[in-house]
């Protein structure tokens, strides 16, 4: 099974970036412990914080044959509909994920332009939130 985990912008910044929000786990650390807990994934795992190549990279995991992915748009959920058009034209199945409880926090962030595209939404379980993503998928046979 090949799947894509995509990560939008700032995302980079894990584990530094507003630890008391987005907790202290770097992606880094998050992408070894996907890794340590499916080892039968083949996992691709993209970081932009580039609107256009998260666009890019999903089409591309279309025409790569990926399973599924996993996606965190970060802060383009709440304003990208090519991000939302992107998930629609691709047959792949799509999990969009958040670290923090998008409805918890500031009013702007409380709808997500991507979610209704998904297949399912996991919000506010922190890097835990990849891993139940990715565990669907490989239940569902993505």
């Amino acid at each position: 099974m090949k799947i894509l985990v995509l990560n939008g912008p700032n995302l980079n910044l894990l584990g530094t970036r507003e630890p008391d929000v987005y907790g202290t786990t770097s992606l880094a650390l998050i992408e070894e412990d996907l890794r340590s807990a499916f080892p039968a994934v083949d996992f691709l795992f993209v970081q932009s914080n580039h609107e256009g190549t998260l666009v890019d990279t999903l089409h591309d995991a279309s025409a790569d044959g990926y399973d599924g992915v996993v996606l965190n748009p970060a802060a383009y959920s709440h304003t990208s509909i090519a991000l939302r058009d992107a998930i629609l034209a691709i047959d792949v199945p799509v999990v969009e994920v958040h670290l923090s409880n998008i409805y918890a926090r500031e009013r702007f962030r409380h709808h997500s332009m991507t979610a209704a595209a998904c297949i399912g939404v996991l919000t506010g379980l922190g890097a835990d939130g990849y891993r139940l993503a990715v565990d669907h998928l490989v239940r569902r046979g993505a």
